[in-house]
């Protein structure tokens, strides 16, 4: 965030609700203070803070220090403003704006546009293994990163909070976004969606089973996907010669949310699951991402029509890395990796399993758990 503000007067921190943002302002904030720097807040989900802000140009163009906006969705027409603000005060502005929301930019499209060349976003993640520590990776697998549900003091606890978190997302987040949405119709979607979780989207399919359009399947998918609920993984296409699959994958992001839609409660539960390797797959792919610091113009899978596929593929800083996730206790290596390694030209294939063990299996080929992955990379 420091390094954000050296280049930009606005910077956006983007996430799901309670994911932390507000936590990780007040952090910054506190940090900010020794500097003798003003601190003004404001949460646009409080009643009197949404009042001051009622005529937003008077309500911020005469203050100075760090100016934090909370719930920043709530209040679009807010973006204009704030590019007539730091453009007024141009090099000798004696303000900064850190506005928060639950929303990605591409939602949030008009603050991208208004503000454009003067905000940077970044996006905060849950919990991730990294930095709950490995000892607790079957926890972070079954509850997911959210901290409430991490951290809760029992299973039953966790459970009844995601599964609160739900119901307030369909009833409350998405109507605040401006999406006039039935909740139970999102609800059926979000449903069916955990059983596409790893696989390929197939919005005809969806369509048909929901009695909906293909154009309103995409639509509800990209909500979900632009409120940082489910991800959509591009297919890379090389050129081969021969049939590549072209439609996306979609992959739940946290974890624990998906165990609760599917109705998994316990660990027990989950092993006994069919969507276990599934579930392996999504949670493992998430951690991968996230250590390697790769955008989503850097990721993609892979696959051809009967021959050959990649879960993971990152392309950056001029290399190709492959990953492949299994749930299994001693991975092997298959034909189909070897032909992703070789048509690819990858730079290295790596197994990511449960294990605490890195060790070779073929040239360009090596399996690692994804604690010990994660070690390497750290």
């Amino acid at each position: 965030m420091r390094q954000a503000f050296r280049g930009h007067p606005v910077v956006g921190l983007l996430g799901a609700r309670q994911c932390g943002k507000t936590t990780l302002a007040r952090m910054f904030a506190a940090s900010e203070g020794g500097s003798a720097t003003a601190i003004h807040r404001f949460d646009l989900e409080n009643p009197d803070d949404l009042a001051r802000l009622q005529n937003p140009m008077l309500g911020l163009r005469d203050l100075e220090g760090l100016i934090i906006i909370d719930e920043v969705q709530r209040a679009p027409e807010l973006f204009p403003v704030l590019r007539v603000l730091v453009d007024r005060a141009g090099r000798h502005r004696k303000n900064r704006f850190l506005i928060l929301g639950r929303a990605s930019r591409d939602l949030l499209r008009q603050g991208s546009e208004s503000l454009a060349g003067r905000i940077r976003y970044l996006v905060l993640p849950p919990f991730s293994l990294a930095e709950v520590g490995k000892a607790k990776l079957n926890r972070l697998w079954l509850r997911g990163g959210f901290p409430s549900s991490f951290l809760a003091p029992s299973e039953a606890i966790s459970v009844d909070w995601r599964k609160g978190y739900v119901a307030t997302y369909l009833e409350r987040d998405i109507p605040s976004l401006g999406f006039q949405i039935p909740s139970m119709a999102l609800r059926r979607f979000w449903l069916m969606l955990t059983h596409y979780h790893g696989q390929i989207f197939n919005a005809s399919e969806i369509g048909r089973s929901l009695g909906a359009a293909d154009t309103t399947v995409r639509r509800y998918l990209d909500i979900l996907a632009g409120t940082f609920m489910i991800r959509i993984l591009s297919p890379w296409a090389e050129n081969l010669g021969k049939r590549q699959v072209k439609s996306p994958k979609i992959y739940f992001r946290d974890s624990g949310l998906l165990h609760t839609l599917l109705g998994v409660n316990s660990a027990k539960m989950l092993h006994l699951h069919p969507k276990l390797d599934a579930s392996w797959e999504g949670f493992a792919l998430e951690e991968v991402i996230r250590s390697r610091a790769a955008t989503s113009e850097e990721v993609y899978f892979w696959g051809t029509h009967g021959e050959a596929e990649l879960d993971l593929l990152i392309i950056k800083d001029g290399r190709r890395e492959g990953y492949e996730f299994k749930f299994a206790d001693r991975p092997t290596v298959t034909r189909s990796m070897r032909l992703a390694l070789r048509d690819l030209k990858l730079d290295a294939l790596t197994i990511i399993y449960p294990g605490d063990k890195a060790f070779p299996m073929d040239d360009g080929i090596r399996a690692a758990g994804l604690s010990a992955f994660l070690n390497r990379d750290t």
